[in-house]
């Protein structure tokens, strides 16, 4: 890909450990960013673990994954695979999620991700507990089956 506003920012144009984290230090392409419709893969954080009923934490994922996520080399030093090359990546911020009101919440990560959705755009979701797969899987599976892949850490 030759436009390079989709690849990280390298570390010697900014170091490391400055400038707002984004997942992988990617370019932040919120909703209404001119360029939002050419994204292919969308990083979103799902700062939400109101339907955790022990050991809430899930709702820090997003900020954590983006802050450790900031080290990774835009090329595999092991592989030499540079996966940024291979699509249009982009962070496109958190689901706002409501604290006070569970279907409130539900109700925004569907119609969030139902936007990312009809954009075209293939969602990698960060944090959240286990009830956020409901919403996303309903949005996007509303004119066709899916599969979903989901990592899972309780450490």
């Amino acid at each position: 890909m030759a436009d390079g506003f989709f690849q990280p920012v390298s570390g010697f144009d900014l170091p490391r450990f400055a400038g707002v984290p984004t997942f992988m230090r990617l370019p932040h392409v919120p909703f209404d960013h001119p360029r939002f419709g050419e994204v292919q893969i969308g990083l979103i954080g799902a700062p939400w673990d109101g339907g955790t009923t022990n050991r809430p934490g899930p709702r820090h994922g997003p900020r954590q994954l983006r802050d450790l996520s900031t080290m990774i080399r835009a090329m595999n030093g092991a592989t030499w695979v540079a996966p940024f090359e291979l699509a249009r990546c982009a962070d496109l911020g958190d689901v706002a999620p409501n604290p006070g009101d569970l279907m409130d919440s539900i109700a925004r990560m569907e119609t969030f991700y139902g936007a990312v959705h009809a954009a075209g755009i293939r969602p990698l979701t960060g944090g959240g507990d286990h009830l956020c797969t409901l919403p996303i899987l309903r949005a996007l599976a509303k004119d066709r089956p899916l599969g979903m892949i989901q990592f899972d850490s309780h450490t």
